[in-house]
């Protein structure tokens, strides 16, 4: 009979660990938690101010802003981050920055690359375009349209977009 409820135990906690679909928005929080050193204040979706005099940057590959981004965004990239190019385009150092990726990773490791530029009014949008996405935010496509498509980086990480049409 122990035998029988150990398994039973076992195989009830293979299916809870392995049957989950989706993340949900505390899958966020882990996942950020786990690859941040949260060198870079977080910003969240529902105080992002959608502002001339604020910068927004866009730190992913140029295929997943093509397909989304927010609006008047800039595409800085991130394997193709140059820091002569912002460093030009961007003379300001005290500009207000809101720079953002899928869910907020890569976006900090370009804030940290402003920061050592001299950069000093940087925010990392928490949980990225997936989570501002989630939230019912828009997105506009390379043509500036408002889209419902998303880059969604990979399968593995497009479990955390919840809304909208994911794109790979």
């Amino acid at each position: 009979m122990k035998l029988i409820n150990i398994h039973l135990l076992f195989s009830l906690l293979l299916f809870i660990c392995f049957s989950k679909n989706s993340w949900g928005q505390g899958d966020i929080d882990r996942v950020l938690k786990t690859w941040n050193k949260e060198t870079i204040p977080y910003i969240y979706p529902e105080n992002l101010p959608m502002s001339d005099s604020i910068l927004y940057l866009d730190t992913r590959e140029k295929e997943e802003f093509d397909v989304s981004h927010l609006k008047d965004a800039l595409w800085v990239g991130y394997k193709k981050f140059d820091e002569e190019k912002i460093l030009e385009s961007i003379p300001n150092t005290a500009q207000p920055i809101i720079v953002y990726c899928s869910i907020g990773v890569r976006s900090e490791n370009i804030g940290e690359k402003l920061k050592k530029l001299g950069y000093t009014n940087i925010l990392n949008l928490h949980g990225g375009i997936f989570e501002w996405k989630n939230k019912g935010g828009e997105v506009f496509n390379d043509k500036e349209i408002v889209t419902d498509s998303v880059h969604a980086f990979s399968k593995h990480w497009g479990k955390l977009l919840h809304q909208g049409i994911k794109v790979y």
